[in-house]
């Protein structure tokens, strides 16, 4: 049987994230982590550890039929892959980013200036729609640095907490885009291998799921369960099992994650009372 190759970044936040998640789908790595390959035991998987900016290139290539990669790279390797599901990790901003001394106002500011990046495509595309004349200088690291040693007058990086253009006197001034992790995949994947990466996909949307949704539990008066039931609708409707209390039930639902605390005094005004959020494991659909 064949085996689905995925590249995932070699180290990093994202490459931890990565194995994180193949893990929670029930994956095991039987060579560990951090060698240039590793196979698992029980799925035909085998992994690939690679520089994130490749991916993309080895994907299209076929190297790799699949990777882990943030979605910045993809856009500015723009190569001729498929963006298949979006992982809901290793979430960042792409932005600009000026001396904090400087006074800025829009982004005419950036005309005739120099811009530091490691990400000329994605900074020229968006110059480009905002009618900006600037010079891009690409820069393969330290990008925050250089409107320090005069090299240009501000940079486009990714940004996170914004704690390094801090230590480098720098100010975030607009964001561009907003990335997070994808798996890509090759095009041109045969029958079998497509078949494994359907169900690589169930597994993961199954974990995803998981995360994005809590098991809910509480007790309430019979005459509120109407009123309880329209605002936890569950995965279809709320389970309800009466109590040996007179005139009380149980009901048991699911709630996305997100969305509890905007309705929890609401359960309250309702009479519900002994309310449990208990994590999923799994979350099947």
């Amino acid at each position: 049987m064949s085996k689905l190759k995925i590249a995932i970044q070699k180290s990093g936040r994202l490459s931890v994230k990565s194995l994180e998640l193949l893990k929670e789908c029930g994956i095991k790595l039987s060579n560990g982590e951090r060698k240039l390959k590793a196979e698992s035991s029980n799925f035909p998987i085998e992994v690939l550890f690679l520089r994130d900016d490749d991916i993309p290139q080895y994907v299209e290539q076929g190297v790799a039929d699949i990777g882990i990669v943030g979605e910045n790279e993809v856009w500015e390797k723009n190569k001729n892959v498929n963006e298949v599901e979006k992982l809901g990790f290793a979430g960042c901003k792409l932005s600009l980013a000026i001396p904090k001394d400087e006074n800025y106002t829009d982004l005419s500011y950036f005309n005739q200036k120099k811009v530091a990046t490691s990400y000329p495509k994605i900074l020229q595309k968006y110059f480009n729609e905002k009618n900006i004349n600037a010079e891009i200088e690409e820069i393969g690291g330290s990008v925050e640095i250089a409107p320090g040693i005069g090299l240009a007058n501000a940079i486009f990086d990714i940004v996170s907490t914004g704690s390094t253009l801090l230590m480098n006197g720098l100010k975030e001034v607009e964001v561009v885009i907003k990335s997070e992790a994808v798996l890509i995949a090759d095009k041109n994947l045969n029958n079998e291998k497509r078949g494994i990466l359907e169900k690589l996909l169930f597994r993961i949307k199954g974990v995803r799921n998981a995360k994005e949704n809590k098991y809910i539990l509480l007790n309430a008066p019979n005459e509120t369960i109407p009123q309880i039931a329209s605002i936890l609708p569950g995965m279809k409707s709320p389970t309800v099992l009466p109590l040996v209390k007179d005139g009380w039930s149980s009901l048991h639902s699911v709630v996305k994650e997100d969305e509890f605390w905007d309705i929890i005094d609401q359960l309250k005004n309702f009479g519900a009372q002994g309310i449990l959020v208990v994590p999923i494991e799994k979350m099947i659909l």
